[in-house]
C-alpha cells in the first residue's frame, strides 16, 4: 500500500516553500507521488539502476522489421562495450548498469552479461504459441531476480530497457490484445520500416490474434500466446521494484506494454510507476491512458533500451531536490497570496 499519509505531509510541506504555491506544478505533484510510493518524507532516487533486457523473437521470420535478427547479439554486445545511446545516457545520470540475456537466439560469450537465457528466442507466433506457460513463468522470475538483486546493491530508482529485433511487432500484438483496439491504430514503423512491411506487420497481427485468442486480463496467457521473454522479465522486474517500494521510470512503448502485463500479475504495481517519455509509436499513447499516466516528456523518440526513461530522470530528481527549498518561516519570507509572482 502506499504511504498516503507521507504524501499528504509532503503536500502540506511543499505548500510552505518559499514559492506561490503550485508554481512549480507537476513537479510537486511528483516530489509527493514518490513520497507516498517510498515512505519517505525527503525521497531519493539516486543512484538509478538501468536493466536492459534481451530476447529474440520467432515472429521476426515475418519481415516485419528494418533489421535482421541477429542485430539483437550484436547490440549486446555493444550494451557491454558502453558504445549504445543507453550507454552514454545511463554514464550521464550515474546509473548502474546491467544487460540480461533471457532470449537471445545465439549464445553470448560475455562475462558481462548475465546469463538468464530461458530459450534460444520465442517461436513464431504467426504459426504457433510464442512460448510454453512454463518459459513465460520463468522469464517473468528472470526479471524479479535481477531487479531485486540490483535493488540488494543499491539502486533507488528503476529503469528497464528491452533489446529484441521483432519486439514492436510483440508489443503491439499485445497490446491489441489487451486493449481490443483496431490493429491499424496501433501498430508503428518500429525500427523504421516500409509500408509494405508496415501492412505485413499489421496483417500478421491480425492473423496471430484470430488464431490464438489471447485473454486480455492473464498475464501468462497473453506471454505464452504472443509475447517475449524480455517483456516478461521486464514486468517481473517492475514486480520487484514495486515489493521493495522503489519508483519505476518507465520508458517508451514496449516498456509501457511489459507494465501492463505486470499490472495483470499484480494490480499494485502501477502505484509505483511514472512515465518518463510519449514515444513516437502511435500504441504507446493508448498504453499510457490505460495505465492512466501521463508521461514526463515527449521529444519524438522511438528507440527503446531505456532511453527515455534516462533522458526523463533528471526531472525526477529536480523534483526531489525542490524540497530542500527554504520554508516562508525559515527564510523570514512573508507569506502572500496563492497567484503566480
Amino acid at each position: 500500500m502506499l504511504y498516503e499519509q507521507i504524501g499528504e505531509e509532503v503536500r502540506n510541506y511543499i505548500d510552505q516553500l518559499t514559492k506561490p504555491r503550485g508554481s512549480l506544478g507537476r513537479l510537486e505533484e511528483l516530489a509527493i507521488d514518490i513520497a507516498k510510493m517510498t515512505g519517505e518524507r525527503f525521497p531519493n532516487v539516486t543512484p538509478p539502476g538501468v536493466l536492459v533486457f534481451a530476447a529474440d523473437h520467432g515472429i521476426a521470420k515475418e519481415g516485419v522489421s528494418a533489421y535482421p535478427q541477429e542485430v539483437t547479439a550484436q547490440m549486446v554486445l555493444n550494451f557491454v562495450r558502453g558504445g549504445a545511446a543507453i550507454n552514454v545516457f545511463s554514464k550521464q545520470i550515474g546509473a548502474i548498469f546491467s544487460v540480461v540475456d533471457v532470449g537471445v537466439a545465439t549464445d553470448i560469450h560475455e562475462e558481462r552479461v548475465i546469463d538468464e537465457k530461458v530459450a534460444y528466442g520465442t517461436n513464431n507466433f504467426a504459426d504457433e504459441e510464442a512460448m510454453t506457460k512454463e518459459e513465460a513463468e520463468r522469464a517473468v522470475q528472470a526479471g524479479y531476480r535481477q531487479a531485486n538483486a540490483m535493488i540488494d546493491y543499491g539502486i533507488r530508482c528503476l529503469i528497464v530497457g528491452e533489446m529484441g529485433i521483432g519486439n514492436t511487432t510483440t508489443a503491439s500484438a499485445l497490446l491489441a490484445a489487451i486493449s481490443g483496439r483496431n490493429v491499424a491504430e496501433l501498430v508503428g514503423k518500429g525500427t523504421g520500416v516500409r509500408d509494405e512491411a508496415l501492412k505485413r506487420k499489421r496483417d500478421v497481427i491480425e492473423r496471430a490474434l484470430a488464431k490464438h485468442k489471447p485473454s486480455a486480463s492473464d498475464a501468462i496467457d497473453l506471454l505464452t500466446k504472443i509475447g517475449g521473454f524480455e517483456i516478461a522479465a521486464m514486468a517481473g522486474a517492475m514486480i520487484a521494484a514495486a515489493e521493495r517500494r522503489i519508483p519505476i521510470l518507465l520508458d517508451g512503448f514496449i516498456c509501457t506494454v511489459a507494465a501492463l502485463i505486470a499490472e495483470r500479475l499484480d494490480e499494485r504495481v502501477v502505484h509505483y510507476m511514472i512515465a518518463g517519455h510519449r514515444s513516437q509509436e502511435p500504441g504507446h499513447r493508448i498504453a499510457l491512458e490505460l495505465l492512466h499516466k501521463e508521461p514526463l516528456l515527449d521529444l519524438r523518440m522511438r528507440l527503446g533500451e531505456g532511453s527515455g526513461a534516462t533522458v526523463a530522470f533528471p526531472i525526477v530528481n529536480m523534483a526531489l531536490a525542490m524540497l530542500h527549498m527554504a520554508t516562508f518561516s525559515s527564510a523570514n519570507v512573508a507569506t502572500g497570496s496563492d497567484h503566480d509572482e
